[in-house]
C-alpha cells in the first residue's frame, strides 16, 4: 500500500470502514462511478481507461512524496472492499482549509447515500482537523441533491455561501452551495499560555479589530494598523506589559495582556471570534491567575455579560461604583 510522506498515520476506521491512501487497484472503479456520475462533478467529458491510468500514473502518484500536496485522495472501504473514494482537494496550507471530495459506489447510493457520506465525512474530519491541523473544510456542490445539503447540516457544516448560477449544466446556469465546518475541538488540558513575540503582531491587530472586541472595549474605534504597530513595539519591550497568547501545540485562541497601574495589574483580554462559546474566556484568565501572585482588575461594559461571568466565576470580587456603563472587579 502506498503511503503519504507528509503525514504519519495512514489509515483512519470507523468499525468495518476505513479511509486508507488511494490504491491503484482501486482506479477501474473510480472511473466508472465518476462515469455515471458525471452529473454532478467538475468532470468535462467521461474518462477512458488511457485517461485513468495516465491520472493515477502521473498526478497520483507524485502525490505521496510531496511534503504539502494539493491534494490527498484516500480509497473508502467496507470491510476492505472499496465503496467510494474521496479526499482533501484544492488544500490550502497557509489559511488551513481544504474542499472535501468523495464519490461512492452508484449501486450504493439510492439505499445508502446519508449513511455511507455520514461515516466517510467522520473520517475525513478525524484526519483533517486530527492528523494534519486544518482549520475549515467545506463541500463545493452544484445545487443538484438537496438531501446531501440535508445531510451535510445534519452533521453540523454550515451554508456558507451560495454562488448564483455559477456553472453552466445542461443547458442552463446553475447554482453552487458551499457548506464549512471548523475544527473547534479543544482539549482544555493542553492549553497553556505562551509570551507573544514579534510573529504576533498580526495577529494581535486582527484579534484588536474584531467587531465584537471593538464594541465591548473603552474605546471604540477601529485601530489603524500604524498606530497598532507603534503600540505594539512599545508594550512589547515595556516592563510593566505583559502580552500572552493562548495556545496549544498548534493553535492560538486568544490573547490575554496586563499593564501595571499602580499596585494592581489591569487585564485585558479577547478570545477568537471562531472558539468563543467553548469557555476559554475562564480559560484564559485562570490561567493567567495560576502564573502571578498579583493583585488584579478588570473593568468591563454591563453588558458584556459572558466576561462579567468570568471575573465572578473565578473569584473577582465586584467593586460598588455609579458608573452605568462598566462594572469593576479586583482580585
Amino acid at each position: 500500500m502506498n503511503s503519504y510522506k507528509a503525514f504519519q498515520k495512514q489509515i483512519f476506521s470507523d468499525d468495518n470502514y476505513s479511509i486508507v491512501p488511494i490504491r491503484f487497484e482501486d482506479r477501474m472503479d473510480i472511473m466508472k462511478w465518476r462515469n455515471e456520475q458525471i452529473y454532478h462533478l467538475r468532470q468535462v467529458k467521461l474518462l477512458t481507461i488511457d485517461d485513468q491510468n495516465y491520472y493515477f500514473e502521473n498526478i497520483v502518484a507524485k502525490l505521496f512524496d510531496q511534503s504539502k500536496p494539493d491534494q490527498i485522495l484516500f480509497s473508502f472501504l467496507e470491510n476492505e472492499i472499496c465503496i467510494g473514494y474521496g479526499g482533501l482537494v484544492h488544500i490550502n496550507w497557509n489559511d488551513k482549509n481544504a474542499e472535501i471530495s468523495f464519490v461512492m459506489n452508484t449501486e450504493l447510493q439510492k439505499n445508502n447515500f446519508k449513511r455511507y457520506w455520514s461515516i466517510y465525512l467522520g473520517l475525513i474530519e478525524t484526519f483533517a482537523f486530527n492528523e494534519i491541523n486544518l482549520h475549515k473544510i467545506y463541500t463545493y456542490a452544484f445545487d443538484l441533491r438537496p438531501h446531501l445539503y440535508e445531510m451535510l447540516e445534519d452533521k453540523g457544516y454550515k451554508k456558507e455561501a451560495v454562488l448564483t448560477e455559477h456553472c453552466f449544466f445542461d443547458g442552463g446556469f446553475i447554482d453552487v452551495v458551499i457548506h464549512s465546518k471548523f475544527d473547534s475541538s479543544i482539549v482544555k488540558d493542553e492549553l497553556f499560555l505562551r509570551e507573544a513575540n514579534e510573529d504576533d503582531v498580526e495577529l494581535l491587530f486582527i484579534w484588536a479589530n474584531d467587531q465584537d472586541v471593538r464594541k465591548n472595549s473603552i474605546v471604540q474605534d477601529q485601530i489603524i494598523w500604524e498606530n497598532h504597530l507603534a503600540w505594539f513595539k512599545k508594550k512589547i519591550n515595556d516592563s510593566e506589559t505583559k502580552i500572552f497568547i493562548l495556545s496549544n501545540k498548534n493553535k492560538c485562541f486568544g490573547q490575554i495582556r496586563i499593564d501595571k497601574v499602580g499596585s494592581q495589574w489591569q487585564i485585558d483580554y479577547s478570545i477568537d471570534h471562531i472558539y468563543r462559546g467553548q469557555g476559554l474566556g475562564k480559560e484564559i484568565v485562570k490561567h493567567l491567575l495560576n502564573k502571578f501572585n498579583f493583585k488584579f482588575k478588570a473593568t468591563v461594559k454591563k453588558e458584556n455579560y459572558p466576561s462579567a461571568k468570568v471575573f465572578t466565576h473565578l473569584g473577582f470580587k465586584t467593586l460598588k461604583s455609579d458608573n452605568e456603563d462598566f462594572l469593576f472587579f479586583e482580585y
